[in-house]
């Protein structure tokens, strides 16, 4: 059996056996009447691992993050974005359209930062002719890239000290918090997740609020903590077949709930699902520094080949640009790739994402049917 090479998302990754035990023997109830206790459990655990009083499990980050926003803003309220953020770009223009909330877009540096010069000028005055400036929402990580820790404190308390909320598209949340465990020191620690009462975490260490030193469940607290709200992907690196949470206070959390239902978000028993991003964040958190070990193999090995200029990644996606006479033979390439059992996203500018279904064989597989190609 060849090695999978399946490079399109982190969205691919197929339950693993044990997930799918861990789904069949969820005990389930309606959970739209809050009584599916698998549901219940998750929501549990995600907030508290986040820090957060509250959790509402949804079906999509797309929902999640349309649910956040609108528990932020009312209608003729704005939000402050960026220019390619998921919540702006990529998610049809759901605040605008079902919120009439208005994004104010600005411009990413190339580290996916905002400027904080930027963020502050883009606050509108308290006038008629302005919508009302409410919200921050910033993405980490942004196009694989980890906002560095003191950059998000920064923005966060500068939207803060401006009256504004906070929300963090934490899609990759727990990538982020790898690269920034290992920045702090050691990001394989493997005593699991941190205690969370007498529910499926019992038993095990419990992380204070504010502990850091190289945990990664500890750094994503750290950056959930600057926020107001987060929402959290589980079927990306984490390997889930499906669901968000978004995480935040108890009244915020009431108000994305109405919204939720509206939005067509009310599921019954869903306990299934809950189950698998259960096991997930008990689980596939820490291997998730294997992928970005992956991702730097996979740059590795794409380096040098004439016509490619390669990103270094810093968590799992690894992007390479077509330049020169390589940016004419780009569909060819693809086409070659897709002979090879290479998948991968776009044309000019390739996306590479290394994920739990992807091992260093599939990577090696990449690796050499690019260079076969460029070698021809």
């Amino acid at each position: 059996m060849q090695a999978k090479a399946d490079f399109r998302s982190d969205t691919v990754t197929q339950p693993t056996a044990a997930m799918r035990a861990a789904m069949a023997d969820a005990p389930l109830g309606d959970d739209v009447f809050s009584d599916d206790p698998s549901v219940n459990a998750l929501q549990e655990k995600i907030a508290a691992l986040l820090g957060f009083e509250a959790a509402l499990f949804m079906p999509t980050g797309t929902q999640s993050n349309l649910c956040g926003i609108l528990a932020h803003c009312q209608r003729g309220d704005e939000y402050i974005v960026g220019q390619l953020a998921h919540t702006y770009r990529w998610e049809g223009g759901g605040a605008a359209v079902l919120g009439s909330v208005q994004p104010q877009p600005l411009t990413h540096q190339p580290d996916g930062t905002l400027l904080l010069a930027d963020i502050e000028a883009a606050i509108k005055p308290d006038d008629a002719h302005f919508a009302k400036t409410r919200l921050l929402t910033l993405e980490n990580t942004w196009g694989g890239k980890l906002l560095p820790f003191s950059y998000v404190q920064a923005a966060t308390a500068l939207a803060r000290d401006k009256g504004l909320s906070r929300h963090l598209d934490g899609a990759r949340l727990f990538n982020a918090a790898t690269a920034q465990a290992a920045q702090n020191g050691s990001g394989y620690i493997d005593a699991g997740p941190p205690q969370v009462g007498n529910g499926p975490l019992g038993g095990q260490r419990s992380t204070r609020s504010g502990e850091r030193g190289g945990d990664v469940y500890a750094e994503a607290r750290a950056i959930a903590g600057c926020f107001d709200s987060a929402s959290v992907c589980f079927s990306k690196g984490l390997g889930a077949p499906i669901g968000s949470a978004l995480c935040g206070s108890k009244d915020f959390i009431a108000r994305a709930h109405r919204i939720r239902k509206m939005a067509g978000g009310g599921m019954r028993q869903a306990g299934m699902l809950a189950a698998a991003a259960s096991y997930a964040l008990d689980h596939h958190v820490l291997r998730l520094a294997e992928d970005h070990a992956l991702a730097q193999r996979l740059a590795e090995g794409l380096r040098g080949i004439s016509g490619l200029e390669v990103e270094a990644p810093q968590t799992n996606i690894v992007f390479v640009d077509l330049v020169g006479a390589a940016r004419e033979r780009s569909a060819a390439l693809l086409e070659h790739l897709k002979v090879q059992g290479v998948q991968i996203t776009g044309l000019y500018r390739l996306r590479f994402v290394t994920h739990l279904d992807v091992n260093a064989a599939g990577v090696d597989r990449a690796v050499a049917a690019v260079r076969s190609f460029f070698a021809s």
